[in-house]
């Protein structure tokens, strides 16, 4: 076996020792976006540090714990705390996790991120739905040997964001009066705020937001041949007129506010699947 699949291996086996399950859905809390794991009926919740291969959150608002649970009562995983490319991780690694939740059952995986906007028409505090993403900012996690048993060498991208899924959300939306946005997300490697330049680049570009995560686990996914749905709080504004800043505190703040609106998306998803 390659060096990936044996480390898979060992990671899933670890899991396994601590808990059994069957869940087939998978959750990633963005920036922020933690509170999800507190209505989550915790069976138990592991530290990545002890996660064999498993790499470690370096960033505020990733509290860095992959919980087993019940939520809408369904088994779920969630991976409270995400990895980035700017911390220094490889793509393969930043994905690893994606690799684990597909051995350990995943079908279905749910993304959420903080994003700056690039629409015009959006402001803080909006959520979007991700409907497409564009991802030459980045580096693709799939560069390198192939694992034929995960997935084709040349995965096609045309639906990478479950049209189903989204469908189901927008409903769910409409039902709760929740005014929910759609668009697409430029995934940047980070760790700066975009200039003002590029931002005016990525909306020239079809761009709608912008964000430092979710398109590397999305390729992964969809190499894995898993269902992904996946939405943005739209947490600070990239086409603005005001001389003003961008802090990781404010994009923590607004991303807080919009949690409870997520967090009822998601549980609802999750009841209808």
């Amino acid at each position: 076996m390659s060096t990936l699949l044996n480390q898979l291996a060992e990671t899933r086996a670890f899991i396994a020792s601590k808990v059994k399950t069957d869940a087939s859905i998978g959750i990633i809390l963005g920036s922020g976006l933690g509170n999800l794991a507190n209505v989550i009926k915790t069976d138990i919740a592991i530290p990545y540090e002890e996660i064999p291969h498993f790499p470690v959150s370096t960033v505020q608002g990733h509290s860095g714990k992959l919980i087993l649970g019940e939520l809408s009562g369904k088994k779920v995983w969630v991976m409270s705390g995400r990895f980035h490319f700017y911390e220094g991780y490889t793509p393969q690694q930043v994905t690893y996790p994606i690799r684990v939740l597909h051995a350990l059952g995943v079908k279905t995986l749910l993304l959420s991120n903080a994003a700056g906007g690039v629409n015009t028409s959006f402001k803080v505090g909006d959520l979007m739905v991700i409907n497409d993403h564009i991802s030459m900012f980045t580096v693709n996690p799939l560069i390198g040997k192939n694992e034929d048993s995960i997935g084709t060498r040349f995965p096609d991208m045309s639906q990478p964001y479950c049209k189903d899924l989204i469908k189901l959300v927008q409903d769910i939306a409409e039902a709760n009066h929740i005014d929910l946005r759609e668009g697409i997300y430029a995934g940047v490697t980070g760790p700066t705020f975009e200039t003002r330049a590029e931002y005016r680049m990525i909306h020239l570009l079809g761009g709608d937001a912008v964000g430092m995560s979710t398109v590397q686990e999305n390729i992964v996914a969809v190499h894995c041949g898993m269902k992904v749905f996946a939405a943005s709080v739209i947490t600070d504004l990239g086409i603005r007129e005001e001389e003003n800043i961008i802090t990781h505190e404010e994009v923590l703040q607004a991303a807080k506010d919009a949690e409870p609106k997520l967090t009822l998306l998601f549980s609802e998803l999750i009841k209808a699947l």
